[in-house]
Order: C-alpha cells, then structure tokens, then sequence
C-alpha cells in the first residue's frame, strides 16, 4: 500500500489560508502541518500569538493524524468512562480538544493533518478546517 504525503507546497497552501481565516477573525496562531507520518512539515508563529500554543498546535495536528479523526472527536471519546479515557497521556501526549484536522487529497485520502492553537477552541477548529479544506 502506497503512503500519499502533503507536500510543501501543499502544507504552505494549507498554512496560508489558515492564516488568512485567522486574521479574518481577528485572533492570533501558531499553524502546525503533519505529513501522513506526523513528521512536522511546515510551521508558522504568528507575531504575538501565545508560545504556549506552539507546543499544543503541533500536538493536535500529530493527534489527528496518528488517530484519522478531528482532535476534538477524540476528545468526546476521552472523557471519564469513556474507551479512551486517558488516551492523552500516550504517544508522548496528546491534545484532545478541537485545532486538529486531517489534511485529504482530492480522493479523500488522509496525506497530513493541521493543527491550530491560539484562541478558543472553537476559533482554532475554524482556522484549522480553513487551512484543511484549502489543500483538496
């Protein structure tokens, strides 16, 4: 089975309009793309955005990549009593709230993930299916 991966340009794509979304609500973000393998690919601080979300916005692109799902989806499957209870303590940690979105080509395969941190998470998750839906 053949790996499809994000390319540059792709991943440059996806950050650009990310940051456009983000401007056009007027919050600031740190813009992390994964390839197919959750290597970081491309990555973008914007002045003034919150250091602290550059750590978050990497992991949530990594957790929607590794897991095929929005990181928020995880999230709703990692609450108390729920089958992944704690799954964010695996893999180094996880980020389990929405700002992670896999990155699909044309055919709807998973080539890479985004994730976004620096607001809501409600923002982040807008920013991110932005910058997600500019690469099909």
């Amino acid at each position: 089975m053949e790996i499809m991966n994000i390319t540059l340009e792709q991943a440059e794509m996806a950050i650009q309009a990310a940051k456009t979304k983000a401007k056009e609500i007027d919050t600031l973000m740190n813009i992390a793309v994964v390839d197919a393998g959750a290597n970081l690919i491309a990555f973008m601080h914007m002045d003034d955005a919150w250091l602290g979300s550059i750590d978050i916005a990497q992991k949530k692109a990594k957790t929607a990549r590794f897991f095929n799902m929005d990181s928020g989806e995880i999230g709703k499957l990692s609450q108390p009593g729920s089958p992944l209870y704690n799954i964010e303590h695996s893999n180094s940690g996880l980020i389990t709230f929405p700002g992670g979105v896999c990155i699909k080509d044309s055919s709807g395969k998973i080539i890479g993930a985004i994730g976004v941190s620096g607001s809501t998470v409600e923002n982040d998750h807008t920013v991110a299916q932005s910058g997600a839906d500019a690469v099909k």
